[in-house]
């Protein structure tokens, strides 16, 4: 099985069904496989085949959907990038893929136009909604005169769908590249340890299809299942029209991240429910540990469980579930799918006793490899496991508790941002001597971002100054919240230390935990 075949299925059972709901736009299954076609041809017309990569810098719309399938069809892998990433950040994920072509809304590439050239292997862009004719491709056009003939082209299982960047650039990109079979293998066995069907609506809201959580949880399972997935546009500062969605389309599905759901409990707090969210039969949560407080604090406003599940973008996306029948453990993040097996290991890669904690490693649909990173692959990767890197231990039922990760990560609203990455584009600061970065929790966010700055000796720059540099180099979720000079920290004499800004931040009353 490959995803072209997955929609084709998914066409021939439910060709005037509705899969694609965005405001009052509805799109049907045949619809998407049409549009598809003609994203195919295009590319293939300008030379696109097996194995190249196509990059794309695409909000979550029923164009995301329609350019995915295109590119799938060709036999080229998808690149779905982070909308919010800043020219260096894509040159760094560029050189690691070498994209061909770039498929781009005009809001999100103009500021890009001007360094377009130094993206060498770039060929081509084709752009949604820019008006000046004759620069470059034009979706629009694409659509009102491309070609609408099946494309043949013979796909495996084994070939690379898709390559998705697990927290942005390092000086190594680990890029997880993801086959055809390990996707379609995920949607099937999420689909059916949720008992999803073609009756079920799913919601996407605040959770993006660039994000494999997205991509591979709701829009691939939801083909899969001949679902509809509503789009609801924006972000949690507008979670208001996320639940008018629920509403009118009588929702039955919503998977996001504890930030959404704390924010849904503050709107209650503060202004009350005000749509009716009966319709939803499952709430899950993933991408960050979710309280037990967030839980029952949802049920009492909304009357809604909360399952707490588990997965990462080297799976596909979840691996775990919760059973429906409310037989679930507190403070667990599930099993596993079926499909799927986890263990608990100890240094040496001996599986634990249950109940003993270790690092947590997966088999199953698993990441074929890092793209164009063997030794990051090497490491990740042995005999069939997928080391994840985080923490737990597994019960005699096969249930799964979390406990923390082997390597430090910043989650914060459901995002893996890497520390090493700020404090190198911090060090590239001309005033900047020496710099630490670290999560500091957060009761809304999970965690945000918080840095010390050691100054070279006699500079001045200011906070504004230290934001306003990184705002033009870091995604806007990477910021840093909190920036603290080594001057207000103890032992400033000495190289500043993670602990030392943890300390000051918590007597300065900045850490909600």
């Amino acid at each position: 099985m490959n995803i072209k075949l997955m929609l084709e299925e998914a066409v021939n059972q439910y060709s005037g069904k509705s899969a694609i709901v965005f405001g009052d736009r509805r799109i049907s299954y045949a619809e998407v496989d049409e549009s598809s076609n003609k994203i195919a041809n295009a590319l293939i017309k300008i030379g696109i085949g097996k194995g190249d990569r196509v990059a794309t810098l695409l909000t979550s719309s029923p164009e995301f959907v329609i350019v995915f399938f295109g590119i799938i069809k060709t036999g080229a892998i998808a690149v779905p990038m982070d909308t919010e990433y800043k020219f260096s950040e894509l040159q760094s994920l560029f050189g690691n893929c070498q994209p061909k072509v770039l498929v781009a809304e005009s809001a999100i590439l103009e500021p890009l136009i001007p360094v377009l050239s130094r993206f060498n292997s770039i060929e081509h862009v084709i752009v949604q909604g820019y008006r000046k004719e004759g620069e470059f491709l034009s979706y629009e056009e694409i659509m009102a005169q491309g070609s609408a003939q099946r494309v043949e082209v013979a796909l495996e299982p084994d070939d690379l769908a898709t390559i998705s960047y697990t927290g942005g650039p390092s000086n190594h990109p680990q890029g997880a590249a993801l086959s055809h079979r390990s996707i379609v293998t995920h949607a099937a066995v999420s689909g059916d340890g949720f008992q999803q069907s073609e009756r079920d609506v799913v919601l996407l809201f605040a959770l993006p299809l660039y994000h494999m959580f997205g991509l591979g949880s709701v829009l691939m399972t939801s083909v899969n299942k001949g679902s509809t997935v509503v789009i609801v546009p924006g972000t949690g500062r507008s979670i208001g029209s996320f639940f008018e969605a629920v509403e009118r389309e009588k929702g039955t599905i919503y998977m996001g991240v504890p930030y959404i759901y704390a924010l849904a409990i503050s709107v209650a707090m503060r202004s009350g429910v005000k749509s009716d969210v009966r319709s939803l039969r499952l709430c899950c949560s993933a991408g960050a540990p979710i309280t037990s407080e967030i839980i029952q604090q949802f049920k009492q406003y909304y009357g809604l469980d909360i399952l707490d599940i588990w997965g990462l973008t080297e799976a596909v996306s979840h691996v775990t579930y919760q059973n429906m029948n409310g037989d679930k453990k507190i403070n667990s993040s599930g099993k596993a799918l079926s499909g799927f097996e986890i263990r608990a290991v100890d240094n040496n890669g001996e599986e634990l006793l249950p109940d003993e904690d270790g690092e947590i490693i997966v088999r199953g649909p698993i990441l074929t490899c890092y793209y164009n990173n063997a030794q990051a692959t090497a490491e990740a990767k042995q005999d069939g496991w997928l080391h994840t890197g985080d923490m737990g231990r597994i019960d005699n039922d096969g249930y799964l508790f979390l406990s923390g990760r082997k390597k430090e990560i910043i989650i914060t609203k459901g995002q893996n941002v890497y520390p090493s990455d700020i404090e190198e584009v911090l060090s590239t600061h001309p005033m900047v001597a020496e710099t630490v970065v670290t999560g500091i929790p957060d009761k809304l966010r999970g965690e945000v971002v918080a840095a010390a700055i050691k100054l070279k000796e006699g500079a001045v720059v200011t906070e504004q100054e230290i934001r306003g540099f990184c705002k033009e180099r870091l995604a806007a979720y990477k910021l840093p919240k909190h920036i603290v000079f080594a001057d207000s920290l103890r032992g400033m004499g000495a190289a500043i230390s993670k602990d030392d800004l943890r300390d000051y931040l918590a007597a300065q009353g900045k850490v909600e935990a």
